[in-house]
């Protein structure tokens, strides 16, 4: 998660349809207004009643435009919830330097508690649509890189960058219980077959209509390798007895979960210490994500 710079351009209602108007005038009348939150990685747009228009928010999320575009129609398939799907892809121009794309859109709201009926068939429906995409045809697809920001990679990628967070939080959350669980990730490598991964399971990019999950979006960070960064929803929003459904249906070995608690420690340490440029009210949430992360690492360890 980094936060867009100063170079980033300005993205807008009055750009988009200038993008459109130039590229695809056949949508170009069509109502267009901004989806909120925006997110980090792009800035995504309601076209009409079934479309979507996102654009990178900054030159390192430009690689994933053509990852999808390649790639989601051929996993769409193969899997149990709609993901998007690619209905155009935009060149730059309009003072737009990055390509951009048009996706059909899919309904429902964000994941949140107080939205779904059972909270544990959530965490079966999911475990579903994960394990369904750990089996698709991987031949070929993109390999864990700066596209994805190394996600699917080893958890060493982050080595230096997680015991710098340390050390910035040293005195403020208990360093020796997250080193112990950094260890432990670090030494527990993935030795199975690449597999296709998601790389950000969060509940702003799970999709519920009707009290179930109903689609998975922002296929930004996927790829082939370890999909073990895939478990920290386990420690983000499942607790109790919904963790549990998540952990049995997942199905996956000890070092995947210790890798799994490695991937959702660095994040939650590097926002907390105030290096991924997010918002300071997401501060807090991270520390209940880091104590629970240090529980489970005694429990299952």
């Amino acid at each position: 998660m980094t936060e867009p710079t100063s170079t980033t351009p300005s993205i807008d209602v009055a750009l988009v349809r200038r993008l459109l108007a130039a590229q695809f005038p056949q949508w170009w009348d069509l109502d267009l207004r901004p989806i909120e939150p925006g997110g980090w990685d792009n800035r995504t747009f309601r076209l009409g009643d079934r479309m979507t228009v996102r654009l990178p928010s900054a030159e390192h999320y430009v690689l994933q435009v053509e990852k999808e575009h390649r790639w989601l129609p051929l996993l769409a398939p193969q899997l149990p919830l709609p993901i998007p799907v690619p209905l155009g892809k935009g060149v730059p121009g309009e003072g737009f330097p990055w390509p951009w794309s048009v996706y059909r859109y899919l309904t429902g709201d964000t994941l949140a508690v107080e939205r779904v009926d059972d909270v544990g068939q959530v965490a079966k429906d999911l475990t579903g649509f994960l394990r369904a995409l750990m089996q698709a045809d991987a031949t070929g697809g993109p390999m864990p890189g700066d596209h994805n920001f190394h996600r699917g990679a080893p958890p060493a990628f982050y080595d230096a960058q997680t015991r710098q967070a340390l050390t910035l939080l040293a005195g403020d959350v208990d360093t020796m219980a997250a080193a112990e669980v950094w260890e432990a990730a670090l030494a527990a490598p993935f030795e199975g077959a690449p597999v296709w991964f998601h790389g950000d399971i969060a509940w702003g990019n799970l999709l519920v209509e009707n009290g179930s999950l109903s689609g998975v979006i922002d296929f930004g960070t996927s790829g082939v390798g370890d999909p073990a960064c895939d478990l920290a929803i386990a420690w983000t929003f499942f607790d109790g007895e919904s963790r549990e459904i998540f952990r049995d249906g997942m199905a996956l070995d000890h070092g995947a979960w210790a890798r799994g608690r490695g991937w959702t420690l660095w994040k939650a340490l590097i926002v907390l210490a105030g290096m991924a440029g997010a918002p300071a009210s997401e501060k807090a949430k991270q520390r209940v994500v880091i104590d629970e992360v240090l529980a489970d690492h005694r429990r299952y360890g």
